[in-house]
């Protein structure tokens, strides 16, 4: 017998409307093929130690800074767990911090995924080489599984209905 496709998948929060938006498409695939599902937001230190080491940030606005992005983290874990509660799916989450790239691909490899779900690009980037992107080519290049950007258009309409 052929094991399921999807057993394990892992979907990274960064607190954007996309990321929500995966976090839904992740929900629906928990609910359809009944495997586990767990989000992660990494607060993204590495960034922060550059920006501090480059003299763009002092050491106390540094602190502070991942202070704010750290509870924004837990707030927008709370808030993609209550989506999954709400369609009767369990939804792991975890608090990381480090470079956000590496810190997601540890996750999938932790958690043996099968799938890892990122948020698409927003269109109204004009930069398509900012940190984001290039986040996200390391993640495509390192990942020890599928990944899929999540660009559905119609997911609202499809979390509601589930």
């Amino acid at each position: 017998m052929i094991r399921p496709l999807y057993r394990n998948v892992l979907v990274l929060i960064n607190g954007s409307e996309s990321s929500i938006q995966a976090a839904k498409y992740g929900i629906l695939m928990s609910k359809l093929y009944r495997c586990k599902l767990k989000a992660i937001y990494v607060v993204d230190t590495a960034t922060l130690k550059q920006l501090t080491l480059n003299k763009f940030f002092v050491s106390e606005e540094s602190k502070e800074y991942e202070s704010s992005l750290t509870s924004d983290g837990q707030r927008y874990l709370q808030y993609v767990e209550d989506l999954a509660k709400s369609k009767g799916v369990i939804l792991q989450t975890e608090l990381k911090s480090g470079s956000i790239w590496s810190e997601t691909v540890a996750a999938a490899e932790n958690m043996e995924a099968d799938l890892i779900l990122l948020g698409g690009l927003d269109p109204n980037i004009k930069d398509k080489h900012d940190i984001l992107s290039s986040t996200y080519k390391e993640i495509l290049t390192n990942a020890p599984c599928s990944v899929q950007l999540v660009k559905e258009k119609m997911i609202d309409q499809l979390y509601k209905l589930a």
